[in-house]
């Protein structure tokens, strides 16, 4: 073939070429931030100083106050119980009262104090004629530390010889409590009081117990009549360092009066340390809530010291 036949064919196909590479419609450019189909977005790692405090997406309000560490209740609770035993013939119910802010601090303990009612009455006597109340009364004025009471069922007519009731009291009732509450159990910060029957219950169990009680109340007590002589030479019996502190107050109208009074002469005449007051008033509720405040913070006396 002759040699300007190739150089023509040359020149030919280079002009084809510069011609179909000016028609060329480029490829369209993807607009900005559009997410190509499975495409990986890279992460870009960020270092926070540990120092740094935390973003907050909301300030505290200017007004907001921290959490008050004090308890401001003013009342305390009632709780219930029961002791199921062979030696009575009925279960011993009990309500207990907690003080106000009892479960506010559990490392703290209380004074106990046990109270009778009298008979033909239930545990919720001195509840109704004002006990829970006053305890609140006194323990938030800060008359009185807070303490615990307890308020157990009574439910015979016989005179104690005749029945377990002090044994299940004594030996079942206690323990039971300081088991179940944080009680102080040093005999200085457990104190046992009663209203009428409950009254001759308080004075013949704290006399035949005096290491377990640091206070006895007689609230117009019917002292039992096995008691009458027996309960005098138990006092006399008891070491000077066990003594309890002893209370006795009666109404000048009591029908129990004529031997709650030679009780308290006998008390006088031996010198056996005690309290007594004779106000005006009958064997009755209405007397026992007029005094109830002022017989709770005898009781309450030791505790303060």
């Amino acid at each position: 073939m002759p040699r300007y036949s190739v150089t023509l064919l040359s020149i030919a196909l280079l002009f084809s070429m510069i011609l179909s590479g000016c028609d060329a419609t480029p490829p369209p450019i993807p607009p900005m931030n559009t997410a190509t189909p499975n495409a990986v977005t890279p992460l870009i790692p960020i270092t926070v100083s540990p120092t740094m405090p935390p973003i907050q997406d909301t300030p505290p309000s200017a007004t907001s106050t921290p959490t008050s560490s004090t308890c401001k209740e003013k009342t305390g609770t009632i709780e219930k119980g029961i002791i199921y035993t062979r030696l009575i013939d009925k279960p011993m119910s009990y309500n207990v009262y907690l003080p106000p802010c009892y479960s506010f601090d559990a490392s703290l303990r209380y004074p106990v104090l046990y109270l009778l009612h009298g008979q033909g009455s239930t545990e919720d006597q001195w509840i109704r004629i004002g006990a829970v109340s006053a305890a609140d009364k006194i323990i938030s004025l800060a008359s009185a530390p807070p303490f615990i009471m307890v308020f157990p069922f009574d439910f015979s007519y016989k005179q104690p010889n005749e029945y377990k009731f002090e044994e299940v009291f004594v030996q079942l009732l206690i323990p039971q409590i300081d088991n179940d509450y944080r009680t102080k159990t040093d005999s200085t910060y457990r104190a046992i009081g009663g209203l009428s029957r409950g009254g001759a219950w308080a004075l013949r169990i704290g006399t035949l117990h005096p290491e377990l009680f640091g206070a006895i109340g007689g609230h117009s007590p019917a002292i039992f009549y096995v008691d009458e002589k027996p309960l005098t030479r138990r006092l006399l019996d008891i070491p000077a360092e066990y003594m309890p502190r002893i209370w006795l107050d009666a109404g000048d109208k009591d029908s129990e009066f004529s031997v709650i009074e030679p009780f308290e002469k006998f008390l006088s005449e031996k010198g056996i340390p005690h309290e007594w007051h004779e106000y005006i008033g009958w064997h009755e509720e209405k007397y026992w809530s007029a005094h109830v405040e002022e017989y709770l913070k005898w009781y309450a006396l030791a505790w303060t010291r």
